[in-house]
């Protein structure tokens, strides 16, 4: 789920060390500066990003895992798919995340005896993998705001206007049937 090309810097970024992160849960408060927020708008494709917070909890996961909790909150300016004027929308996010170095047993997808794989809907997401010991909080969080961005945004009140489809004849499809409306069977 990356917004970033590789090579690029995060246009959001926490960098988190592995080896530093405990069982017991860190509580840390993210806030995007001025130049995040335009880098965001710009990948996400708005107008603007008026903010963007996350209240995370960070603490070890099993052994060598570790798990990110918390909220995302924000608030965008996005085109009115209707009368292109400005809509402002809020974001709310949950994010529930287990990250585990890369090769780890964690990370493995559980299959049954036939070989097929199980996968629960409303359970939780897999494990994502990680390299080396760093995990960018920063950039999960753009990553769960960006899931609560309404594809469609329409400015209260605005409608589409009325819309008639063509009825005259030469528009329409000739049906398939049509050559054998004359013919008849001697």
């Amino acid at each position: 789920m990356s917004t970033n090309k590789p090579g690029d810097a995060a246009a959001f970024s926490y960098l988190v060390k592995v080896g530093h992160v405990s069982a017991n849960p860190v509580r840390v408060r993210l806030s995007a500066d001025e130049r995040e927020r335009h880098a965001l708008a710009e990948i996400w494709n708005i107008e603007g990003v008026n903010s963007l917070t996350a209240e995370l909890q960070i603490a070890r996961w099993k052994r060598d895992g570790v798990r990110i909790k918390g909220h995302v909150s924000g608030e965008i300016v996005q085109a009115c798919i209707v009368t292109l004027e400005p809509v402002v929308s809020m974001i709310e996010q949950e994010i529930d995340q287990i990250f585990v170095p890369e090769g780890s047993k964690l990370a493995r997808i559980v299959a049954d005896g036939v070989g097929e794989m199980v996968l629960d809907p409303d359970g939780p997401d897999l494990p994502e993998t990680f390299v080396g010991d760093t995990i960018d909080a920063g950039e999960l969080v753009a990553e769960f705001a960006a899931l609560g961005i309404d594809p469609y945004p329409k400015k209260p009140g605005a409608e589409f206007t009325a819309h008639i489809e063509s009825v005259d004849e030469e528009d329409r499809k000739p049906s398939p049937f049509a050559v054998l409306k004359d013919w008849k069977k001697d």
